[in-house]
């Protein structure tokens, strides 16, 4: 596991975007200063008993006026982006789920079975879960093994090169938006990651193509795109399920949103 694969994998349920919004505005070294010097002065209070004693009063009324400040702060700032979070939210999760249909049907071939009996809804359900089974399936294979289960006549072609590099630059351009500011940096780490693995699946598919440039090179330059391959896509396959596992996947709605009266 990479270093920011355990941090995330320990969020329980949907972490929030947002989530540094609720954490405190004054940096807690001020919290802790300020009760570790109330502490001094119940201890030493014998010295003058007077003086420690107005003056842990003092700082006992600063950290709480402190205290009341950055919540009333925080409280509006989640109000105020509340709008934005939600939207941002589903930006993410809706570029996950396009980049985890993209992987699974252009580098593994997925073809879902089709019930033309279902509705539109349904069918879509059933094939977000046989999407989801064969990823899963795949996480836990090795780097070797994964690359057998994919399809190379597709993998290392200029179409699919062009389609990781545009992903990758879709999350480039989440990771670098006004509000990345109040992202979780966990989840910023997640996403920056997972565009480093695009990236590098497009340098590993101009690796094996080197062959056209460098005839007689079939033993070295298609294998090093074979073995960089598989290890870039096995980590974009375990980041693209990680962040399904924690709410960060879903498809357009086919259903049209009735606004209030």
């Amino acid at each position: 596991m990479t270093k920011m694969g355990p941090a995330l994998d320990e969020m329980e349920g949907k972490r929030s975007l947002f989530a540094a919004l609720s954490r405190t505005e004054i940096p807690l070294v001020v919290y802790v200063v300020i009760f570790s010097t109330m502490a001094l002065l119940w201890i030493f209070q014998a010295v003058h008993e007077d003086l420690t004693i107005g003056l842990f009063t003092e700082l006992l009324g600063a950290a709480f006026t402190l205290f009341i400040i950055d919540t009333l702060l925080v409280r509006a700032k989640t109000h105020r982006w509340k709008v934005v979070r939600n939207h941002v939210e589903y930006l993410i999760s809706r570029n996950v789920n396009r980049l985890r249909d993209g992987v699974a049907t252009r580098a593994f071939a997925f073809s879902p079975g089709i019930d033309s009996e279902l509705s539109e809804v349904a069918m879509t359900a059933i094939m977000r879960e046989q999407r989801a089974a064969l990823l899963t399936d795949l996480e836990v294979l090795g780097a070797e093994e994964l690359l057998r289960r994919a399809d190379e006549g597709a993998l290392f072609t200029e179409d699919l090169y062009a389609y990781f590099n545009e992903k990758a630059e879709d999350l480039w351009s989440i990771i670098n938006m006004k509000y990345a500011e109040y992202m979780d940096p966990e989840l910023v780490s997640v996403l920056i990651h997972l565009h480093t693995q695009l990236k590098d699946c497009c340098g590993h598919i101009r690796q094996y193509r080197k062959l056209e440039r460098f005839p007689g090179s079939e033993h070295h330059y298609p294998q090093i795109g074979r073995v960089g391959m598989g290890v870039s896509l096995l980590e974009v396959v375990r980041l693209l399920n990680m962040l399904k596992r924690h709410g960060y996947s879903e498809a357009a709605s086919l259903r049209a949103v009735v606004a209030r009266q």
